[in-house]
């Protein structure tokens, strides 16, 4: 299956490859240049959300954690997970479509258990790669919607991937209940590797977003999060309850802080992070 599964990614990927090359062509004028001000600043982050909304065309922004701890505790041992700097680097390549890199430099994995046996690894992420192609913009922005599918390739070490190329897509949905709340899901449909041996099986997300501007520059989110996981091994659920606080410093410039809440025991107890994003 890892064949097959490759060959469907590369094929989605290339088909939005020329999605993206027919917008460009679109929204070049004669001279090369759009003639468009640059929006303010819209971000896939903070919460596990993603946002239809790219980045302008010919302009780069980054989207950051500055620090980000993962708490969990499973069949009494306790896993703590340092992420430093974990940036998300996008490029727009046209009005309605951008491309994206995620990687992190330094993750650090710590685990302990009840009899004092500790274990550390550190080192590099796994290598996101994605495209983002909105395809739905109505009514002035009330309602918006994207794909982005994505591969991941295996760059991190033992303890902190697995060594395998997975991938997926999600599709985030945007509505604007008022001037000042908006409504966010977005389905995610993943293949990932088995735990048992080299195939691969199918894995599911979905949530629930509220995003309300508040006076100041500021904007609340609550957020309900769902995943399933139906590995051969037996199928994983994980729920968390999300919530964080982004600032506008500037309109290109935002800074963000989030808590995340897990609600069974499959899911991490805890995680927190600080983060910055910028447009350029």
């Amino acid at each position: 299956m890892p064949n097959g599964f490759l060959r469907i990614s590369l094929g989605a990927c290339a088909l939005l490859g020329i999605l993206a090359m027919n917008a460009m062509a679109q929204d070049a004028s004669p001279d090369g240049e759009s003639g468009q001000p640059l929006s303010a600043i819209c971000t896939d982050r903070p919460t596990k959300s993603n946002y239809a909304c790219t980045v302008d065309p010919g302009h780069f922004q980054y989207e950051a954690d500055i620090a980000n701890l993962t708490a969990s505790n499973e069949k009494g041992v306790t896993t703590d997970t340092w992420i430093v700097v974990n940036p998300t680097l996008k490029y727009g390549l046209a009005s309605n479509v951008d491309l994206e890199a995620n990687f992190a430099p330094f993750v650090s994995v710590h685990s302990h258990d009840l009899a004092g046996d500790r274990a550390t690894d550190t080192g590099v992420s796994d290598l996101y790669l994605r495209i983002k192609y909105a395809f739905a913009d109505m009514d002035g922005g009330t309602f918006q919607a994207a794909v982005i599918p994505y591969l991941k390739a295996p760059t991190a070490g033992p303890g902190i991937g697995n060594g395998a190329v997975e991938g997926g897509a999600i599709l985030p949905i945007n509505y604007k209940l008022t001037d000042t709340v908006t409504l966010t899901t977005a389905p995610e449909i993943d293949v990932l590797k088995n735990a048992i041996d080299e195939g691969h099986h199918i894995s599911t997300a979905q949530l629930v977003n509220l995003g309300m501007s508040l006076p100041g520059n500021f904007t609340l989110y609550g957020e309900l999060w769902g995943s399933w996981n139906f590995d051969p091994a037996g199928t994983v659920s994980q729920l968390s309850a999300d919530a964080a606080l982004a600032y506008g410093v500037t309109p290109y410039l935002q800074i963000d802080a989030g808590l995340n809440a897990g609600l069974n025991r499959n899911t991490p107890s805890l995680q927190g992070y600080v983060g910055i994003s910028q447009k350029f």
